[in-house]
């Protein structure tokens, strides 16, 4: 009835006689065949086979509809798939996401299947950050929000909504970038133009967020890794914890769980982050030397010594990503909670996993250490990024120098 072949790409209807429906008919596909694979989509019509072989002739109204509706279903798969052929970036997997994407028509359908397809990948830390941004954008602007609607005028009251609400401009950042990922994934499968996308050159620009002064000194670190409590030996643990995050290059707790002992090698820590195990084209080892009070700590809290044990006791390998991103979070609290205690006991402005990282990236810097050293150490896909972390201490430096001018 209709055939389509170019480029090695095949495009027929198929009676898929492989499952009877309940009525006794059998549904009518799309069939897509390239490279020896095949994929199919419904039309959402259904007959006989015999129904089928005597569609063409058929002069009834209702069968005159039926083709016409057949015809539209099978147009609209070739044209997408001729599209991406004369581009030459036709694949089946291409096909699916144009396809996927062609029928979504609000910025929040799109967020939805985002999150979706996030949550079944098991990326649930990105995914959170994506309902995140759904949620503060339908706070904004409501359930129904058209892609033609969101403008540069409508960007930037969206981000003045966003500081009205009292979030720093990292976190505002976030959320624009989320947003302008939606918009590249629409662009990408042609539901709107490159004219029509609000971010860019000449349109609205991101303003990244300033790093916040959040490293410790020396002799505070020394003071955090000397504490003691014998009220609350708990406590120590988790200080414990917090200062092997410091140690081990500034690793998040999400790492720090999945570390395994087969990840120790010749005296050095192996291991990828998970932040951008997915975001980047190419995935570098994180080296970390291994220092006696490291070995320590992970004498003190260690599961036993084996490959297959994780190095510390919070995961057993079987658990989902949602359990693995509870479990983390649970361990986050406990650690940030220790923290907080322990910098109020001593007199240092809040401690939390974060300082741990900064002071890391802020301690090498002091000490004269290459900036793309760092950036490796942290495993950081830019140096942008960690000049973004070292601001605070760039800031000291400069104050510093600028006293130095009036000692006379």
């Amino acid at each position: 009835m209709l055939e389509y072949s170019k480029d090695g790409i095949t495009i027929s209807l198929y009676l898929d006689t492989r499952k009877r429906l309940t009525d006794g008919r059998y549904p009518l596909k799309v069939r897509i065949g390239y490279n020896r694979h095949r994929k199919y989509y419904p039309t959402g019509k259904s007959f006989t086979p015999a129904e089928w072989e005597a569609l063409p002739n058929t002069k009834t109204r209702e069968a005159t509809a039926t083709r016409r509706d057949i015809e539209n279903s099978y147009k609209h798969i070739r044209d997408i798939a001729d599209q991406l052929a004369h581009a030459g970036t036709f694949s089946l997997h291409t096909l699916n996401v144009r396809l996927r994407g062609s029928a979504i028509t609000t910025i929040n359908e799109a967020f939805r299947n985002k999150i979706a397809d996030l949550k079944q990948k098991g990326r649930i830390g990105n995914m959170e950050n994506y309902q995140c941004t759904l949620n503060c954008i339908e706070r904004f602007a409501g359930g129904y929000i058209p892609y033609n609607a969101v403008t540069i005028d409508w960007v930037e009251r969206y981000a003045e909504h966003l500081r009205s609400r009292g979030l720093a401009q990292t976190t505002i950042s976030i959320r624009l970038r989320t947003l302008r990922a939606i918009l590249n994934d629409a662009k990408a499968v042609g539901v709107i133009k490159e004219g029509e996308m609000p971010f860019g050159r000449g349109k609205y620009r991101i303003q990244e967020g300033t790093g916040r002064k959040m490293a410790l000194s020396m002799e505070q670190l020394g003071a955090v890794v000397r504490y003691t409590d014998e009220v609350r030996p708990a406590t120590l643990r988790y200080r414990d914890y917090w200062v092997f995050l410091y140690m081990c290059n500034g690793i998040n707790v999400s790492d720090l769980m999945r570390l395994r002992y087969s990840d120790i090698v010749g005296g050095e820590i192996y291991y990828k982050r998970q932040k951008t195990i997915n975001t980047t084209r190419s995935q570098k080892d994180i080296r970390v030397a291994i220092t006696q009070p490291m070995v320590e700590i992970i004498e003190r809290w260690g599961n036993p010594p084996h490959p297959d044990n994780f190095i510390f006791p919070h995961l057993n390998g079987k658990e989902t990503p949602l359990e693995v991103r509870r479990k983390t979070q649970t361990l986050l609290r406990h650690i940030n909670r220790a923290m907080a205690y322990i910098s109020e006991k001593l007199g240092i402005e809040h401690i939390s996993t974060y300082t741990a990282r900064h002071s890391f990236a802020t301690v090498l810097k002091r000490s004269g250490a290459n900036i793309a050293y760092i950036s490796e150490s942290m495993g950081h896909s830019s140096l942008k990024t960690t000049e973004n972390y070292l601001a605070s201490f760039e800031q000291e430096e400069r104050q510093r120098n600028a006293e130095l001018l009036t000692k006379f």
